[in-house]
This record gives C-alpha cells, sequence and structure tokens, in this order.
C-alpha cells in the first residue's frame, strides 16, 4: 500500500486489535463475577499470551524494520517502525490496567489467608529465619557476575529472571552484576516458617540479600529484569526435499533460543544511564524498556491456588464432558457412524467418541488405512497410542505431522519418531505450506469389495488436554463425496501438492478463500433481488483483507451479518453506509472459543460448514485448511442453536462498535443474563442423563 493510498473507515490494524483481545483477557481478572481462584488465571493467561505476542509478532515486525524498504501493513497503510510504536505505547498502559487488578486481586486473598509479603514486613525474627534460609538453599546455587573487560555481558535467556544491580566501588567507578534467579533447585514461593499462608517470592528475597553476593561493592540500584527474545523462527526458508526435515528443525529450535531481545521488563526504577548501558548491551530500544510493578512471570499464581482448592466457592462449578447423546456406548462407533452422521461439541461433549471411532478402525478387519494430519497434540497422546496400535495390527498408517506448529516443535519431532517405529508413514508438512486441516480419513473394505470411507473433520486439534479447555465441533461422516474429497486431499498431501479442485469441502488455499467469496456474493444477489440474505461466521480472528471487503459490500447491500469473532478483527462494524448491518461480538469465558462456523443463507437454502480455518490471509492462501458442510438437517440445526446462543451471550460476550471499541453487555442486560458456555453445559448433562 502507497503512503498515499486511501484506507477504508471500517478497517482495524491487526496488532492493536490483538492487544485489545488480551485486554478482554486481563479485563476478566478483575471482573468481579468469576470467582477469585479463576481470576488468578486469567491475570497469568494475559502475561503468558503477551510474552508470546512479543517474541512473534512484535519480533516480526522488528526485523521488518531493518528493512530498507518500508512495508506498510495492507489495511490501514502503518509501517512497522509506526506498529511497533502504538503496540509498546498500549503495552505501558496495559501494565498500569495490569497493577491496579494484580493489587485488587492480592487485596482479596486477605481475606482467604493468603498473603504475598514483602521482606520489610516481616518481624525481626521471620527476617533471621529467612536470612538462614537464603544462606542455606538458595545462596549456594546463584552464581553472580560481575560485567567488565573480562566478563561481557552475559547472555540472558529468554522469559527468565534475574536480578540486575549497580554496583559501586570504593574508588566510584560503577560496574553492573547479574545474578540468575531461576533455578529448578529451589521454590519460586516461599512459605514464612510459622505462618501459613504468607509467602514471598525467591527472586525477592534474592533482590534482598543481592549485598551477600558482592561483599566488596556497594549496592547503589537494583531490580529484577526479564528479557523477551524474538522467538520467530521461519522453516520455510530451509524446506528441501533432499534434506532431513526433522533434523533442520532440531537445529532451529536451537537458534530459537538465542534470537534478538525484544522486550526488558524492569520490577524497580534504575537510573537512565544504567537503562542505557543495559539497553546497549542487549541492543533494543530504550522505549522498550517497561517497568512492571507487578512481579514479572505470573506463573506462581497456579501455586496459589493450590491454598485455595479447600475452598470450591472461589473457582468455577466442577464441570466434566459428557459421553455424546448421540452415540450408543453398547455399539461400535465406526457402525453408528456409517448409519447416519455424528457431531460433537467439545469440552460439552467428551473427546471419547472420536477415540472410540479409531480404535474401532484400529481393530476392524476390514479396515485397511487410516490418514490423519496432526498438528497439535497432547503429551501422553491417547491418539498417538491407538495410530500406533493400528499400524501394529498390519493397518497402513499414514500421519501427516506438520513440524512447525509454532511451539509444539520439539513435542512433535518427538512423536513423529514414535509413529515412526511402530510403523506408520511420515510425512511433513508441504513446504512453503503449514498443514493445518484437522482430517481423518478411514478406508474400509466392504461388501463384494468395494471400499468405503469414513471421515472425520474437526475444528479443533486432535488434543485430548485443549479438549477439554477449547470449544470446539467435530464431525464424523460416512457420506462418501465428503470421504472421496478427503482421499483426495491425502493424496495431494503425499505427493507434495495442494489440491486444486474438490466436490463438498473446501480446501485452502486453492479452494477456500474463492469459495467463501462466491457464497458472500450469492448472499449479495439475494439482497439485491429483495430476498431475505444471511451470513453468520464464528471465527477466532478475522484480517483477510479479500473476505473483510467482501463483507463490507454485502453489508452496503443490506445482507445482514453476525459474527462472533473471539481474537483479532480488523473489520469495524456499525458504520452508516459501510458496515451498518454487520454485528460482532467476542467470548472470552471458561472456555477458550475455538470452532470455527460458516453460515450463508436462510431456511432451505442455508449452508453450514465447520472448519479449521480463521479468516486470516495465512489460513485462507498459505495453509492447508478444510471445511466441511453440515448436510444433516438435525446436525444444522445444533449449530445454529450454538450460534444463536452465543450471539445472545450477555454475561461474557463484548460486542465491537462503530468506535472500534468493545462495551460489555453485562453493564447493560436485564433479568438472567445468558452464559453461552454455562448453559451448553448444561444441556449436555441434560442430555447423557436423559438418554
Amino acid at each position: 500500500m502507497g503512503k498515499g493510498e486511501k484506507t477504508e473507515s471500517y478497517f482495524k490494524n491487526r496488532e492493536l486489535s490483538w492487544l485489545q483481545f488480551n485486554e478482554r483477557v486481563l479485563n476478566e481478572a478483575g471482573n468481579p463475577r468469576v470467582p477469585l481462584g479463576e481470576r488468578l488465571s486469567f491475570a497469568s493467561i494475559y502475561q503468558t499470551n503477551l510474552d508470546e505476542f512479543f517474541m512473534v509478532r512484535v519480533g516480526t515486525l522488528m526485523v521488518q524494520m531493518q528493512s530498507r524498504e518500508k512495508v506498510r501493513e495492507n489495511k490501514t497503510g502503518l509501517t512497522a517502525a509506526e506498529q511497533v510504536k502504538r503496540i509498546v505505547k498500549q503495552v505501558k498502559r496495559l501494565e498500569k490496567k495490569k497493577r491496579l487488578i494484580y493489587e485488587q486481586l492480592m487485596g482479596e486473598l486477605e481475606p482467604e489467608h493468603l498473603h504475598l509479603i514483602n521482606f520489610q514486613k516481616l518481624s525481626k525474627t521471620e527476617q533471621v529465619q529467612l536470612e538462614q534460609y537464603f544462606d542455606r538453599a538458595i545462596r549456594p546455587y546463584l552464581s553472580p557476575m560481575l560485567v567488565g573487560r573480562q566478563q561481557p555481558f552475559p547472555f540472558l535467556q529468554n522469559r527468565e529472571l534475574y536480578a540486575v544491580v549497580l554496583l559501586g566501588t570504593k574508588s566510584g567507578n560503577r560496574k553492573i552484576g547479574v545474578v540468575p534467579c531461576s533455578n529448578p533447585v529451589f521454590k519460586r514461593l516461599i512459605e514464612i516458617p510459622g505462618r501459613r499462608g504468607y509467602l514471598m517470592l525467591s527472586e525477592e528475597l534474592i533482590l534482598h540479600f543481592v549485598s551477600k553476593l558482592y561483599p566488596q561493592y556497594q549496592i547503589l540500584e537494583k531490580s529484577i529484569v526479564r528479557v523477551t527474545r524474538n522467538a520467530d523462527i521461519d522453516a520455510n526458508d530451509i524446506y528441501d526435499e533432499d534434506l532431513d526435515y526433522r533434523g533442520i528443525m532440531e537445529q532451529l529450535l536451537k537458534k530459537r533460543s538465542r534470537l534478538n531481545p525484544v522486550r526488558l521488563e524492569l520490577s524497580r526504577d534504575m537510573n537512565k544511564a544504567v537503562r542505557k548501558k543495559i539497553a546497549e548491551y542487549l541492543d533494543i530500544p530504550e522505549s522498550h524498556i517497561i517497568r512492571s510493578e507487578t512481579p514479572l512471570e505470573l506463573s506462581f499464581v497456579f501455586q496459589l491456588q493450590s491454598y485455595l482448592r479447600e475452598r470450591p466457592a472461589l473457582f468455577y462449578q466442577k464441570r466434566s464432558p459428557r459421553y455424546s447423546a448421540m452415540l450408543n456406548r453398547s455399539e461400535s462407533v465406526l457402525s453408528q457412524v456409517e448409519r447416519q452422521d455424528v457431531l460433537l461439541s467439545y469440552p460439552y461433549e467428551s473427546m471419547r467418541g472420536f477415540l472410540t471411532l479409531l480404535k474401532d478402525a484400529a481393530e476392524d478387519p476390514q479396515v485397511e488405512s487410516i490418514k490423519i494430519t496432526l498438528y497439535r497434540v497432547a503429551n501422553h497422546s491417547q491418539i498417538v497410542d491407538v495410530l500406533c496400535d493400528a499400524a501394529e495390527n498390519g493397518k497402513q498408517v499414514l500421519v501427516l505431522v506438520e513440524l512447525r506448529a509454532r511451539f509444539d516443535e520439539a513435542n512433535n519431532i518427538d512423536m513423529s519418531r514414535r509413529l515412526e517405529d511402530s510403523g506408520c508413514q511420515i510425512i511433513y508438512g508441504l513446504g512453503e505450506y503449514k498443514v493445518h486441516s484437522k482430517l481423518c480419513l478411514i478406508t474400509k473394505r466392504g461388501e463384494k469389495g468395494i471400499l468405503r470411507y469414513i471421515t472425520q473433520i474437526g475444528t479443533g486439534n486432535y488434543n485430548e488436554k485443549t479438549a477439554l479447555l477449547y470449544t470446539d465441533l467435530c464431525l464424523m461422516t460416512a457420506n462418501q463425496e465428503i470421504g472421496r474429497d478427503a482421499a483426495e486431499v491425502f493424496r495431494c498431501l503425499m505427493l507434495g501438492e495442494t489440491v486444486r479442485d474438490v466436490g463438498l469441502l473446501l480446501v485452502a488455499p486453492n479452494c477456500l478463500q474463492n469459495r467463501i467469496l462466491e457464497l458472500i456474493e450469492r448472499e449479495i444477489r439475494k439482497a439485491a433481488a429483495g430476498r431475505p440474505a444471511y451470513i453468520g461466521i464464528k471465527i477466532n480472528s478475522l484480517t483477510d483483507k479479500a473476505i473483510i471487503q467482501k463483507l463490507a459490500e454485502a453489508s452496503r447491500a443490506g445482507v445482514r451479518i453476525e459474527m462472533i469473532v473471539r481474537g483479532i478483527c480488523c473489520l469495524i462494524p456499525g458504520i452508516p453506509g459501510e458496515t451498518e448491518h454487520i454485528r460482532i461480538v467476542s467470548i472470552v469465558g471458561r472456555y477458550l472459543e475455538h470452532a470455527r462456523i460458516y453460515r450463508f443463507g436462510i431456511g432451505t437454502e442455508e449452508k453450514i460448514y465447520i472448519s479449521s480455518a480463521d479468516f486470516m490471509t495465512r489460513n485462507t492462501l498459505r495453509r492447508v485448511e478444510v471445511a466441511a458442510p453440515i448436510l444433516e438437517e438435525r446436525l444444522k440445526e445444533r449449530i445454529r442453536h450454538i450460534f444463536e446462543l452465543e450471539m445472545r451471550d450477555d454475561e461474557k460476550g463484548k460486542e465491537l462498535a462503530e468506535d472500534g471499541m468493545y462495551y460489555d453487555r453485562a453493564l447493560h442486560a436485564e433479568g438472567n443474563r445468558v452464559n453461552s458456555q454455562e448453559i451448553l453445559y448444561q444441556e449436555a448433562y441434560g442430555s447423557a442423563e436423559s438418554k
């Protein structure tokens, strides 16, 4: 986009939109309607999200800033430098909000007899006891360093804690000392002797007694620091069919740990000269040094929760997935799916229905092959166990393992070795295209030797752990046209190709975005003819410019558009003459909204799909993604119910307004508020009991 090129008024910058999403997560940490124990989790999730945002998105932008050519973001026209400047400004604003929420949380923990205390508030006896503990249990494991001519500034590991001190000598010189504070040998949370529930962070104890580590110096200033490094390694640059791809990925993972810093957090202010010196050592702008008045690493809140578990009222009501009422436990799931399509809704329904389907296939003598795409799996995956069993039972098992699933690369490397050792055939990705689809194809030889397909298409990963935490949909079908499409997808994957054309499925990168645009156009034509027209979209992120522009065109044509977009949303709704017929809701609740649903049309003309793809260019044009049609009316009705319930959610729903801001619907709700996730769990319990 050229500097003078006009941008549409309904566009929003991707990175700033993501920060809005993470602010909604932070708001849940301060939401009095959320149980106290759960609010601690949201505070930690906010920080983890922000860490990954800096590691990936800010890291990428800072690399772009080194380019001679000023590339502008294609929707709002901002350069990389302009985006980073705005990001840092927003993060510093959010830091102040996080401090207020953190202080609120700590204050509410005190009546629950849980106190995070600093050294100065201890009695003299307790201070002596902690000093003895420091000398005995912590000090022997510390490695204080002194920066000087013989000792350069040390390498600071990504997201680890360090004490940095400004030291004064008797001659008036100044030096910098660095002490690593993250060590598995000693506990992060230290209990004050004789006072259950009174705790202190180990890094604060180290900082208090840091003078013992530098006895020849005067401590002039001190702070805990934490570096965030760029982690956006790009495996596409090294893809070569003649290379050991798994070995190359292992080398890239080692490289990630040493990539350039993009942020430095300080627990205390240090003078400008020291900040400047540290910025020079780390080669980051001083503006990227961010003062935080909360602990720099918040994962310890999960330990705090352990002190509160005896009080169930401080946590969400315990829920567990129900076995789907659509399935009969006493009959083979494989046989049931051959009779009728089955739709599972996680976490309200258990993943066991799909696991049992795989187990049935692994043991059925008529099943000849199982093909599956794996992106992220649990560390001790039952799905991988079943695939290994199937291979050992003599089935042909083909597994596409996407080694480039960010931050899951190491787990996927180990998994691929295990599958290979069991006799599975392993393939890796498609060069420049990540395979993000959730697709499983079972091939069975039926009567008279005729091959039959049983296909599973999902919106979420084959991961038992996330199936308890993420809302996702899983379709299991014996529709043979869908099966033939899935077979074509796997044929192309085995040849290192992308699908050029299929029948019922939508398959990126070649036939998903264009088909979505056609479906939107169909609704535009209906509206132009004076007929009812409707589009309903539920996704995690919306950044695809072509789709955004087409949705705006549909709005101008009078098409009613409802969208549930959990995270990034680069489309601003409600703008008169542009997007006034579009409503957008974001839900941040107990479970991570993850299912993707596409709806086009009304009544008997309605087409409904579930998909692995968000409306992001990386998904629609640079990945292998699959969307499957829902063909049976009873399943369509179920998806409509889920969608419409979430559109009405005024407990966890936040509505995006024409000013680009999100507003809490609960503040204006009357009567009993609609919590869609809680209602869906109640319905799952009711269906299981009535079966």
